[in-house]
């Protein structure tokens, strides 16, 4: 059994396993808040999206806790709209020492663990926060794909809509 799992289906924190190295990944309860009202309209909304590690302490020779906070910002020109912001902690599995060490003396982490926490982080992080965000009626904090229906020659078949990829 997983490190974390539980006997209790839907208990247990969400594995991620993708990633070359075990990690789980559980979350704290996430905050939004809307800091205008739904009706007013925006002049160049930005939406800026992090994420950020704030601690990692050592649980075992191959094992370490990471904190993070996962952060979307939505300013406007003329005011800040609102703000999304997750915080939770990842299990990470590898050199638990060499990580914590080169932590503790400079902030850093090596590329290759960076790169794959941040991956983790920003992957259970952003669907979470875009439904947070469809729920404080804020745009979500990545592009939509536009659709583009293409123009046919001719007269559509009856009853029948294009198919869109």
């Amino acid at each position: 059994m997983l490190t974390g799992a539980t006997e209790i289906a839907g208990d247990a924190p969400l594995f991620y396993g993708r990633v070359m190295t075990p990690v789980i990944f559980e979350r704290d309860l996430p905050d939004g808040r809307r800091f205008v009202k739904a009706t007013e309209r925006w002049v160049n909304l930005r939406v800026d999206h992090n994420s950020t590690v704030t601690l990692i302490s050592e649980l075992g020779d191959h094992q370490a806790s990471v904190d993070f906070r996962f952060t979307a910002n939505y300013h406007a020109s003329e005011a800040v709209v609102g703000l999304i912001q997750i915080e939770g902690n990842i299990l990470w599995e590898g050199d638990a020492k060499a990580l914590v060490k080169g932590w503790s003396s400079g902030g850093q982490m090596p590329p290759d663990v960076a790169q794959e926490i941040h991956t983790v982080i920003m992957t259970n992080c952003i669907p979470e926060a875009v439904l947070l965000a469809r729920e404080l009626r804020l745009p979500p904090p990545i592009p939509i794909p536009q659709v583009n229906v293409p123009q046919q020659p001719g007269k559509p078949a009856k009853g029948r809509s294009p198919e869109i990829a």
